[in-house]
């Protein structure tokens, strides 16, 4: 297995992320247990999942599902980087959602005990929120750090100005902020290029790319049979018919799946850190690994560029001189 260090973090993680999002949900808790042993012994360290995980309200199934799989004992925990989420509604009281104060202290006492363990290696805040001041939000997460609760913090979905805003802010308080960013990003969706990934590299976030396949667009329509693809990738697909069909005879050209060139894609970028890859079955996560032995040439990124342009560039250059 191959890691990386976690930004500018001393922290070393896997290069791909098994997100555990499917777990109780798409996948029995069995596969799911079955998948994480097979993760471990294949050197996959780094997990993700989210108190809302698991389809139902207030529940966080996923993260039970998590614990009980620590709770079996042979250095399951001591082994992974286990990276959790708090915004998302956790009930129907005020104050279970977001993160005042009071919901990230709950939140994550909530999530400490579902998982089954003393710490979160990186706790991260599932989407912005506009109403709560960074000040708050800084003194409740740095209390959860001197508790011994939380190591790290990281965001998810913050435009590139909230990075910066954030992390100002946390150097302020002589505080380590944020160290990694959980994005939106794929082949066919590349928004972030103009100001989160500068963001990122500049105050050293690693990325941690969420939906990596586009919602299953980017799996290639040869394994259709063998995927699940939601309405939205549905509509995905048809909007982008040549675009797909010129993609997936690159991927044939150089002979590599489609899927494998869409993770070894991000894997090529140096501020990504671990792609996520969600899989609902032992055959689905076995599968992602050639991505990481895949080297895709200059010439390779160059006809990916053509084939999935990106927006430009950076920001502002990307739509101004």
């Amino acid at each position: 297995m191959q890691y990386t260090y976690m930004g500018r973090t001393g922290l070393k993680v896997s290069r791909l992320c098994l997100g555990t999002m499917n777990f109780g949900k798409e996948a029995t808790e069995a596969v799911g247990f079955e998948v994480m042993d097979k993760a471990i012994d294949l050197g996959i360290n780094f997990f993700d999942t989210a108190n809302v995980y698991g389809g139902v309200k207030g529940e966080g199934i996923t993260e039970q599902i998590v614990g009980r799989w620590f709770a079996q004992g042979g250095k399951r925990r001591e082994k992974t980087v286990i990276a959790t989420k708090v915004y998302g509604d956790m009930g129907d009281w005020p104050n279970e959602s977001k993160l005042s104060a009071l919901n990230i202290k709950r939140a994550c006492e909530a999530s400490l005990r579902r998982l089954q363990t003393d710490y979160i290696d990186l706790y991260q805040m599932h989407h912005i929120d506009r109403a709560t001041p960074w000040e708050e939000i800084w003194q409740a997460m740095e209390q959860l750090v001197r508790e011994g609760k939380v190591l790290y913090v990281g965001s998810s979905n913050f435009a590139g100005w909230h990075i910066a805003q954030a992390n100002e802010i946390a150097k302020s308080r002589h505080f380590m902020g944020l160290v990694s960013e959980q994005s939106l990003y794929n082949l066919a969706a590349r928004t972030i290029e103009l100001e989160v990934v500068p963001a990122c590299e500049s105050y050293g976030l690693g990325i941690i790319p969420w939906s990596p396949l586009a919602g299953g667009i980017l799996g290639g329509t040869k394994e259709k049979g063998q995927r699940r693809q939601t309405n939205r990738s549905a509509n995905i697909s048809k909007e982008k018919a040549q675009q797909l069909a010129d993609y997936e005879a690159f991927c044939d050209s150089i002979g590599e799946k489609a899927a494998d060139v869409a993770l070894a894609w991000l894997l090529a970028n140096p501020v990504v850190t671990a792609p996520i890859i969600g899989p609902r079955t032992m055959e689905q996560f076995t599968g992602s690994l050639r991505a990481l032995e895949i080297k895709l040439t200059d010439e390779h990124m160059k006809r990916l560029d053509e084939i999935w342009p990106g927006p430009g560039g950076t920001a502002p250059e990307a739509y101004a001189w």
